[in-house]
């Protein structure tokens, strides 16, 4: 039998290993979450959980063209990739001089290689344009979560602890 300050060293160094262990765990990145959050104040609005190759799309009117537009993003680690682009008539702001699909009068670009890879984009919602967000098959109106104001999204990763809390 050891001495007993040998034991209490020792069942210290056990108490400290296992906190230790207990601290990584929970605090190690284990998911990513999209988050959509005011451009000036950092108010989050919308935190939701992606994993890589899921699906984020922006889906407005346009100002000019008045017609419809879909952005379509797939999550790769912190990145969204944009994939897909579908649009009713040329108008600023997109693709004029990429190869396109007509599919029943949408415009459909749709590239063997990404078009862009984002760390953050910026969105002004706005009623006329009336953006929503799609993130896997739910959606957003984004002009009410957001009140209309300008509002970033992006890709972070969470801790266990995170996510409980």
């Amino acid at each position: 039998m050891g001495h007993p300050f040998q034991r209490n060293v020792g069942a210290a160094l056990l108490a400290l290993a296992v906190l230790g262990f207990v601290v990584v765990a929970v605090t190690a990145p284990i998911g990513s979450v999209l988050v959509v959050e005011d451009v000036e104040t950092g108010e989050r609005y919308v935190a939701e959980p992606v994993n890589d190759g899921s699906t984020v799309a922006l889906e407005y009117m346009h100002s000019v063209e008045k017609s419809r537009v879909y952005d379509e993003y797939r999550v790769e680690g912190r990145t969204l990739v944009n994939t897909r682009m579908e649009f009713e008539s040329y108008g600023w702001g997109l693709p004029a001089r990429v190869n396109v699909t007509n599919v029943n009068g949408t415009l459909v670009y749709d590239p063997a290689e990404p078009i862009t890879e984002l760390e953050r984009l910026s969105i002004s919602p706005g009623e006329i344009a009336g953006h929503t967000l799609i993130v896997d098959e739910r959606q957003y109106d984004l002009v009410e979560v957001s009140d209309g104001n300008d509002v970033t999204m992006h890709i972070e990763r969470r801790s266990l602890l995170e996510m409980i809390l």
